[in-house]
């Protein structure tokens, strides 16, 4: 499931092609994804300008200028696709029809956005700009971990007595928004915390400093466009390279990189998820 670094990789892929534009034709090609379509998607869609892209989480939020912003979720293989006579170096022509070519979004500048689901556990939805924040999808997510809401004192006391394992209170939503399993393996393996400590037997000072920590491995995987384990491709069909400097995720057995450590990194299954780590040296 793509995680935040991957999302916000597809957004600026494409934001100069999409942000600003006008959409002309919308293609539904069936009526649902992992859920239905909103009613009248298609008709909902054409005609109106995109005036802003962002990213919530781990969704794709398109606010358009009728006063409805579009919400897509990538799901476990959905891709962004982009062709057509644009700018820059997603200059290619439109490519034959795929089977799971579920939306198709022409811009009046000649680009063409497909999104394409084998797996269809993505979604997309619309919903009113202005209610945005009542979306089910959106109105438990805690702070997204690149801004300022999400800081030491807010972790400190998001973990306060919380008996689960850290690794687990991480991956919570209401927590920190965006984060995955990926990326939770790598921050506590820097970090030097093993992925089955309580999160309220952590003292302070630790938790504080996993903010950094957690910020500098999301800024570091954005920069190498995601992780590309299966599915996962950049707006221009490029893959992410990020999983080439993975110290814990997906590394079990192999020696741990942390300096002067003697120590192997292990994996173990905790709520149905793979948590790599060093039992050496993350205490």
């Amino acid at each position: 499931m793509p995680e935040l670094p991957e999302v916000e990789t597809v957004r600026r892929g494409l934001l100069p092609v999409l942000e600003g534009a006008r959409i002309v034709r919308a293609e539904v090609n069936r009526p649902d994804l992992r859920w239905p379509f909103p009613e009248n998607m298609a008709a909902r869609l054409e005609g109106a300008t995109v005036t802003a892209l962002r990213r919530r989480s781990k969704y794709l939020l398109a606010d358009l200028d009728t006063g409805e912003t579009l919400l897509i979720h990538l799901g476990m293989s959905g891709r962004m696709q982009i062709s057509g006579d644009v700018i820059g170096s997603f200059h290619h022509d439109h490519p034959a029809a795929q089977k799971h070519d579920h939306v198709v979004l022409d811009t009046e500048g000649g680009a063409r956005i497909t999104f394409n689901d084998a797996r269809r556990f993505g979604a997309m939805d619309l919903m009113e700009t202005a209610a945005q924040d009542q979306h089910w999808l959106i109105r438990d997510l805690g702070p997204e971990p690149l801004g300022n809401a999400f800081n030491e004192a807010h972790l400190i006391a998001a973990f306060k007595g919380k008996r689960s394992p850290v690794k687990t209170a991480l991956l919570d939503q209401r927590i920190v928004s965006g984060l995955g399993n990926i990326y939770v393996c790598e921050a506590l393996w820097r970090a030097g915390i093993s992925p089955l400590r309580q999160a309220g037997r952590i003292s302070a000072a630790r938790v504080a400093k996993l903010v950094p920590i957690i910020r500098d491995v999301l800024s570091e995987a954005i920069e190498a466009g995601g992780s590309s384990l299966r599915d996962h491709r950049q707006a221009s069909g490029e893959l992410g390279y990020f999983q080439h400097t993975f110290r814990a995720y997906d590394r079990e057995g192999s020696p741990c990189q942390t300096p002067d450590c003697t120590g192997k990194i292990h994996r173990k299954v905790q709520s149905g998820r793979s948590s790599f780590y060093c039992p050496a040296c993350q205490r």
